[in-house]
């Protein structure tokens, strides 16, 4: 059975990205199984060199495939902002309430039809000896006025999908595995492994 380790310490990204897989003859490793790892940073210019770099560092620690993601919340409004910052919107060492505070702040002159914005994912699968894919998922909304819903992380409560009348903080975990930016990025990686890795 192949391991892979998922190059995270969120664990909310661990849960989401282990249903997707699921029934693949894959054995998920989560990185806080390797106490000793080394820390992921996000220094690349893109979302895929920060996946890649993760990923990388990930296979080359533990011998093992590694499945690492970037994910950005981009605002048509600002330009694409926070954009590859999404994390550290309001400065380092920040909490999301911070960061979801000051993209509240930045968004209130901004009327509803001009509040649109995508999450993006780019996720990076790397073997042991530097062999790699990556993939992406996008998943349009618009930003919320206020948020809405208690579920998932981050900018989560924010992101109103118009389709489905909710956030993405109101989504059940069938319906995010279904629709999301890191689903539809999954499901690609999903396809990867079944065609190509001979899982």
């Amino acid at each position: 059975m192949k391991e892979i380790v998922i190059a995270t310490n969120n664990r909310h990204k661990v849960e989401e990205i282990s249903a997707i897989l699921q029934g693949l003859p894959v054995r998920l490793i989560p990185l806080s199984d390797y106490p000793g790892a080394p820390e992921l940073k996000e220094e690349g210019a893109t979302y895929a060199e920060n996946a890649l770099h993760k990923a990388l560092t990930v296979a080359r620690f533990t011998g093992k495939w590694a499945l690492a993601d970037d994910t950005g919340l981009e605002v048509d409004a600002l330009d694409g902002r926070p954009g590859l910052y999404s994390a550290r919107f309001a400065g380092e060492g920040v909490t999301f309430a911070d960061n979801k505070r000051k993209l509240l702040r930045l968004m209130e002159p901004i009327p509803t039809e001009k509040r649109t914005a995508a999450f993006r994912t780019v996720l990076a699968l790397v073997g042991p000896s530097g062999e790699s894919q990556v993939v992406e998922g996008v998943l349009h909304g618009r930003i919320a006025e206020k948020e809405q819903g208690t579920g998932g992380f981050g900018y989560d409560a924010l992101f109103f999908i118009p389709e489905l009348g909710k956030t993405y903080a109101e989504l059940t975990a069938d319906e995010k595995n279904r629709i999301s930016h890191r689903a539809l990025a999954v499901q690609k990686i999903r396809e990867f492994l079944l065609k190509t890795v001979g899982v």
